[in-house]
């Protein structure tokens, strides 16, 4: 990433993930959202590091805290505030919400309610890709507490066997709800994980853009020559609660304030004022636009159209 203005777009989407999602906390708060929601505030630099090492074609599958991967992506914010207020002109025309943005289309395969749930998605886009001969790779987020899941051994050991051209990011942010990964593996690593599957495993800084942006890279340019898949671990933080309703009591202020001290948008900003990408304070200004960009989206999503009553059974199967 040496274009000046590329390196900076990093940094407004980050900026727009975090500001998307403290508006939704925001509306929840207010009582304006039904249903929950799952905050990817402190994680921006994994969705955005990981998805700029793709190129066109590429697929991604999210998770319950999916916004960030679809902002990352370039979905349209607009129609992302449309589904949350369940209109009519949202991805999922007002009946998916929060945990099932996706476009199939663009390549994002979806957010998803199931803990793992698209794990195996993402393979089966992969073994797509593999049968057709195309050059194309598939990205498969998901949290430290999927990991526990059966789908997580059978995933990761198909595309092994296979060979498939499929990456799996694993956000450990530290907490499967309220469980610490301190409680729940016996291993401090959990990329240690990929030498059972014959794989490569990496852990690296999920705090910072630039070197989840390089493992990514490797491991996607990895799976598009033919080489298979790699499991990388990014360790990173969730600075919310697990959902809008999580009282935080399982972790101190203390733990948070800690982890805010390492957040990943200041850092990037830092980098970049210091190689020159962007003029010192210039990323206030980018956020204050970024703010006033999301504003506008959940505005003009108030004055949308309603589903049809009548459409409440159509889209139930493909």
């Amino acid at each position: 990433m040496d274009n000046v203005r590329e390196r900076a777009e990093l940094l407004e989407k980050m900026l727009m993930i975090r500001a998307f999602d403290e508006k939704v906390d925001e509306l929840y708060a207010e009582g304006a959202l039904h249903g929950t929601a799952h905050f990817y505030v402190g994680q921006e630099a994994v969705a955005v590091g990981v998805i700029s090492a793709l190129r066109e074609g590429d697929v991604i599958t999210g998770t319950h805290r999916g916004h960030g991967h679809a902002i990352a992506f370039g979905l349209d914010v607009d129609r992302m505030a449309a589904e949350l207020l369940g209109k009519a002109s949202g991805y999922c025309h007002g009946k998916g919400g929060s945990m099932h943005i996706a476009d199939v289309g663009a390549g994002m395969l979806g957010a998803n309610g199931i803990v793992g749930g698209s794990m195996g998605i993402a393979c089966g886009a992969a073994w797509a890709f593999k049968r057709r001969e195309e050059e194309r790779v598939a990205v498969c987020f998901f949290g430290d507490g999927a990991v526990q899941e059966g789908i997580f051994n059978e995933a990761l050991n198909m595309a092994a066997i296979w060979k498939l051209p499929v990456v799996f990011v694993c956000e450990n942010n530290q907490y499967a709800m309220s469980l610490s990964v301190k409680r729940g593996f016996a291993t401090e690593r959990i990329s240690e994980r990929a030498a059972g599957y014959g794989m490569p495993g990496k852990a690296v800084d999920g705090m910072e853009l630039d070197e989840v942006h390089d493992a990514a890279s490797e491991a996607v340019d990895l799976a598009r020559g033919g080489g298979g898949p790699t499991l990388i671990e990014a360790v990173t933080y969730r600075y919310l609660g697990h959902s809008k309703s999580d009282a935080n009591l399982y972790r101190s202020r203390n733990e948070i304030s800690e982890w805010r001290e390492h957040d990943p948008i200041g850092r990037f900003a830092a980098v970049l004022e210091e190689e020159g990408s962007i003029e010192d304070g210039e990323w206030q200004s980018i956020e204050q636009a970024v703010k006033e960009r999301i504003e506008e989206s959940f505005e003009k999503a108030t004055r949308e159209p309603e589903p049809e009553p009548e459409s409440a059974l159509e889209d139930v199967y493909a």
